[in-house]
């Protein structure tokens, strides 16, 4: 695998990795800070183990390939969404009979939580629980964050992607409503097309206003765009297919709420052009909060230049030789290369968000990132993905 290399770690993280003789399951060695140290979780019995393991494996083969990415079940290897609710509901079975095995033996050296069921890393305030940060130094993270990703170009990226991804998908459909609703996309999209006419960074002297005719319609205005958004929601509400899309498009909303007033209008000079860009981004940054979803996806756009959900299944933490380390992880249903790397791309972009709020809040604590994913029958192994330490756990009796 070109993408990552596997490699063997001389540092004192893996010697509390170690595997229990009756579950294999990963175990936090609690030999320091004693005084911290205590089971988050009563143990599982090995008689639950004996008997919770066949469903384990039957689910395994079951759902090989399979793996859960924004809300949908999809096929790794072709990247195709499987609509079928029996398997939807086989998967969230196995990871959560999965995070049995692997979490329910884990302690911890630090007094923290322990996330124990799948989730998505949605929001700042999500990050900042994870991370424990302090309500002062949340204040510097949104402070730091916003005027970054609040820039009209993440803005309006932000929302093309997502429109472009449904037009998209709605193109191999051609039926009632859908129809409908491709041709809102495409009216969303010209908007934006009229948003993002004027490069702000071009000279100015290039940019001379066109001279507008008596008789021309009124500039728009966000609210138009959200206008269409409402009725983009109305057409597709009912759709389940399309219900991972329906959910970014409230999310947006937030945003979308806050600047509906603000004019939209390309026959305008260089000045009026950057000045309606500037209260975009300002009203965004004054308005956005915290918790805001709706910030956090402008985030990972202004990380990554895509919107997808970060979804991991556990987070974990332990000390060792007065630092901390902050473990995220997957259980999957196979370990072949394409898997591999497609829970490594996830890993890593939770790993990467993390670890930049973490350098937002300006904390001093010593922090170490992880990532790991358990398989049943996998061989224990460790890499390093895009400068991340990943460990891979076999799950067995």
């Amino acid at each position: 695998m070109k993408a990552f290399k596997q490699v063997h770690h001389h540092y004192p993280v893996p010697s509390t990795l170690r595997v229990i003789n009756f579950t294999r399951v990963l175990h936090i060695d609690a030999t320091s800070d004693h005084s911290l140290a205590e089971p988050l979780l009563n143990p599982i019995s090995s008689e639950w183990c004996i008997r919770a393991f066949p469903k384990l494996i039957k689910l395994t083969h079951l759902l090989k390939g399979l793996d859960l990415i924004s809300g949908r079940l999809v096929n790794v290897e072709n990247k195709c969404v499987v609509d079928d609710e029996f398997l939807m509901l086989s998967m969230r079975t196995f990871k959560s009979t999965g995070a049995s095995f692997v979490i329910q033996n884990t302690r911890t050296c630090v007094n923290k939580p322990v996330y124990k069921e799948p989730f998505s890393v949605n929001s700042l305030k999500k990050i900042c629980d994870m991370l424990t940060v302090s309500a002062q130094n949340r204040k510097l993270v949104r402070l730091a964050i916003c005027p970054q990703v609040t820039q009209h170009q993440i803005w309006t990226g932000a929302l093309m992607e997502i429109l472009k991804k449904l037009g998209n998908e709605m193109s191999v459909k051609n039926y009632g409503c859908i129809n409908m609703g491709q041709q809102i996309v495409v009216n969303c999209l010209r908007f934006l097309d009229d948003a993002v006419s004027y490069d702000p960074d071009s000279t100015s002297w290039m940019r001379v206003a066109p001279k507008k005719d008596a008789d021309s319609s009124p500039p728009a205005k966000w609210a138009d765009f959200l206008e269409m958004f409402n009725d983009l929601i109305k057409c597709l509400k009912n759709d389940h297919e399309f219900l991972v899309y329906v959910v970014k498009l409230e999310i947006m909303k937030e945003g979308l709420s806050q600047i509906k007033d603000v004019l939209v209008d390309k026959n305008i000079g260089y000045k009026d052009g950057l000045h309606q860009k500037s209260l975009v981004k300002k009203k965004l940054t004054k308005s956005l909060g915290h918790s805001s979803q709706c910030l956090f996806t402008l985030l990972t756009y202004y990380l990554y230049g895509s919107v997808g959900d970060i979804e991991v299944d556990i987070c974990y933490w332990f000390s060792e030789g007065g630092k901390l380390y902050l473990c995220v992880g997957k259980i999957v249903t196979s370990d072949d290369d394409k898997m591999l790397l497609h829970v490594f791309k996830q890993l890593d972009r939770a790993l990467r968000v993390i670890k930049f709020v973490h350098e937002m809040a300006e904390v001093k604590e010593r922090l170490e990132l992880q990532g790991h994913l358990w398989c049943v029958g996998s061989k224990n192994r460790s890499f390093v993905y895009r400068g991340h330490n990943i460990f891979v756990h076999g799950i067995g009796l």
